[in-house]
């Protein structure tokens, strides 16, 4: 029996949770989904799934397998279709992550304009502040704002995003404007729990970067609901400038502090190591480093 034929019944099977549901999927009879998953386990000499009488189940092997067969899978199919299309452009799914204000603010209309040269992708972009699991989720590629840490994973930096604090007019008229990083203390700072050290804001000042703590009564974990609570005149945000950038260009905000650089952070594709990169995710990459040149967006 064919190994592809045995994993796509393998992963059918674990993602439906049952071999009726699979063999619909994988447009074989329920006998031969059973006969397929069987002969996966013979070849590789463990149990995959535990079969009840109401549903299958995975085994330690088979959560293993299921992390990364189906990105595998992809990749294959992936491999066949620019065999047989030449030029043609791209097709398949790509499965995309981003941070929420980032992917709705660029990701998403970057993603658009990739796909108009491919008319025959499909596009899947899931939206998450938490750092996804690129093996487990099946994504291809995932665009962050900040240092990735983990080690699994391939990093190429697209550019680098200043963080700006702002606040509104009203706010600015009514409790000054800070002159200095150390006046944060007296003024309500809108926290946004995103950020690994929330109660700290970092600033440059002649080239050596230093941090002063703040408080605030508004905690958030979004930049956009940061700088709408700033645009309400109820404190100073601290948001990348992008989040910013329409609130700064129509003045109900504007910035403060602008003797001193707030911090820089590298905006980055990472994906996972070890794997061959499929083809469409290396031209997303690359275009997507152009585009952000082009756009302006950091």
């Amino acid at each position: 029996m064919d190994l592809t034929d045995e994993l796509r019944a393998f992963v059918a099977t674990a993602k439906t949770g049952s071999f009726t549901a699979a063999a619909d999927q994988v447009g074989v009879s329920n006998r031969l989904t059973s006969k397929y998953v069987a002969e996966l386990e013979k070849r590789l000499g463990v149990r995959l799934l535990q079969r009840t009488t109401r549903k299958v189940g995975l085994t330690p092997s088979g959560e293993t397998l299921l992390a990364r067969a189906p990105a595998l899978l992809d990749e294959l199919d992936d491999l066949l279709v620019e065999v047989s299309h030449g030029s043609r452009g791209f097709t398949g799914t790509i499965r995309v992550s981003a941070p929420v204000t980032f992917g709705e603010d660029y990701v998403g209309g970057m993603l658009g304009r990739f796909a108009a040269l491919h008319l025959g992708l499909v596009v899947d972009l899931r939206l998450n502040d938490s750092f996804a699991d690129l093996a487990s989720e099946g994504i291809d590629v995932a665009f962050r704002v900040g240092r990735s840490e983990t080690l699994s994973l391939k990093t190429r930096k697209l550019g680098e995003v200043r963080t700006v604090p702002a606040a509104s007019p009203g706010y600015i008229a009514t409790r000054g404007a800070p002159d200095r990083p150390e006046d944060l203390v007296r003024h309500d700072c809108i926290l946004d729990t995103n950020r690994r050290v929330p109660r700290r804001w970092t600033f440059l000042e002649d080239g050596t970067e230093r941090s002063v703590e703040i408080r605030g009564r508004f905690q958030v974990n979004s930049a956009r609901a940061a700088a709408d609570l700033a645009m309400a005149g109820l404190g100073i945000c601290y948001a990348p400038r992008f989040a910013l950038a329409e609130a700064l260009r129509s003045g109900r905000l504007v910035p403060v502090l602008e003797a001193f650089g707030g911090a820089v952070v590298p905006v980055s594709a990472v994906y996972l190591e070890g794997r061959s990169l499929p083809q469409k995710v290396r031209a997303l990459i690359d275009f997507a480093l152009e585009d952000i040149r082009q756009s302006g967006v950091l």
